[in-house]
This record gives structure tokens, sequence and C-alpha cells, in this order.
């Protein structure tokens, strides 16, 4: 039973790293790589934006009280369990109406991936390139919590986002994208004028995941095509480091190549 048992004490849960003068990513270091969620900081003149929120298992706002000093949303680039985790600290909440209701009443996840995912989900995870040997999602906890403590608080969504929708931050504008595949409500969001995509798990350098309940994989082969066209100079995906054009061009058409 996993309320009797003990992982080891954090001493901080979070880890960052300046990207540039406005965008920070953030990550948990005792979340196992497949759960490890990239959270970004943009900070913008007028407003600030955080894409994505990790598992939730400590605060977020806590530990982005020095970097945030302004009004800031939170975007969920899909409602995966480890993309949502904290989203439910903000007053300004955006997703795609098509996972709204999954932010707003999420599925309480256990922290066992056999219980999360069952042997099924594992498999295909495994099947997939993701090794699922550890007996939890995470190698420590925060002090004073045990693992029966976790689940996903809902979070009130307070804007529906869809393709062409704009966040302008004063000196930044990005639009969102609906990338669909990984999940029917995905989004990155694009800046011409720099060439970024925060990409969410639409596209990673590392194995793509197309097999779940909520996957398509018809529609996942039309979101690499439209990602051959766009000319990224850098992209910040929700899990593993960044990378230029050259790099998604070659993983989307790999995956093209295998599923299209």
């Amino acid at each position: 039973m996993t309320h009797a048992t003990r992982l080891p004490i954090a001493d901080r849960w979070f880890e960052r790293r300046t990207v540039d003068d406005s965008v920070t990513l953030l990550w948990e270091p005792h979340v196992i790589p497949l759960m490890q969620c990239n959270i970004w900081h943009v900070a913008g003149r007028d407003r600030d934006l955080v894409i994505d929120t990790g598992m939730g298992v400590a605060s977020l706002t806590d530990e982005l009280a020095d970097l945030v000093h302004k009004p800031v949303t939170a975007v969920a680039t899909h409602s995966h369990g480890d993309h949502i985790g904290s989203h439910h600290e903000f007053d300004d909440v955006a997703i795609h109406p098509a996972e709204a209701s999954n932010l707003e009443s999420p599925i309480t996840q256990s922290l066992d991936p056999l219980e999360a995912f069952g042997a099924a989900g594992i498999a295909s995870l495994e099947a997939a390139g993701y090794r699922l040997d550890a007996p939890h999602f995470v190698t420590a906890l925060p002090a004073g919590m045990a693992l029966d403590d976790f689940r996903l608080h809902g979070a009130t969504v307070t804007r529906s986002i869809e393709e062409g929708d704009v966040f302008e931050l004063g000196d930044r504008s990005f639009e969102v994208l609906h990338l669909p595949g990984h999940s029917p409500g995905s989004i990155g969001l694009w800046e011409e004028s720099t060439g970024t995509l925060f990409s969410g798990d639409a596209i990673y350098d590392g194995p793509l995941l197309d097999q779940d309940e909520d996957s398509d994989i018809v529609a996942y082969c039309a979101t690499m095509e439209r990602l051959l066209t766009l000319p990224v100079t850098v992209v910040h995906g929700g899990h593993d480091p960044s990378f230029g054009r050259d790099r998604m061009y070659e993983i989307a058409r790999s995956y093209l190549a295998r599923r299209g």
C-alpha cells in the first residue's frame, strides 16, 4: 500500500533555468521522466504567461513568487495530469474547450503508475519507449506530504482558447495554434516575430504518445504536416530539451513515415 511507503524528503521541489531575458524553464526533478513536464514562465511588459503547471505536488505559485510581479495567465496546452497539477492556484486559466471539463474536474490520479494507468496503459507506454519500472511517479516528496495525500485539484477555466486567439503581453504576442492528435484540445503558442513555439505535447524531442484513449493518429498526422510549414526558430516542448527548426522537421517527418 502506498501509505506504508516512505520516500526521501526533497529539500527543493522545483528547479529552474533562465532561457533568455523573458523565459524561464521550471521542472520537478523528483518526478520520473515520463511525468516530468516542462513548466514555462514568460514575462511580458504588462502580463505574464505560465504554460503548463506540472504535477501539483508542491505549490507552483510559491515557487514563482520572485518571478511574477504582474497579472498572470496559466495556459494548459492540454489536460493530461502531468501538465495541470497547479492550475487551480491561478485566477486566470486558459485551455481549449475540448479539454476544459477535464481541467475543471480532473480524474483523481494516483502516484502509483499501475493505479493511474492500469497494466494495459503501462504496456502501451513501455512499447512507445518509456520505462516504468519505478514504483511511483516521484522519487521523493515535500516535507509533510505522504503518497496518499496526492490528488489533482480542479481549476476554474476563465478563458476558452481556440485557433487564432492571441495572448497579448504588451511587448510579446502569442497566437494559439490548435494542434490535435496527442489529445483533442492540444494547443501550441506561436510567436511569429521570433519564430518561438511553445508546443506542449504536440511535439517534443522524445517518444511521442498517440495511443491514449483521447489520441487520434489521423489528427496527429495532420498536425505534423502543419508543423512542417512553420518557420520556427526554437521549439519549447512539454517535455525534454528545446530544439530548432531542423530537429522539429526531422521529428515530424519521422512520425509521418511511421504513421502516415
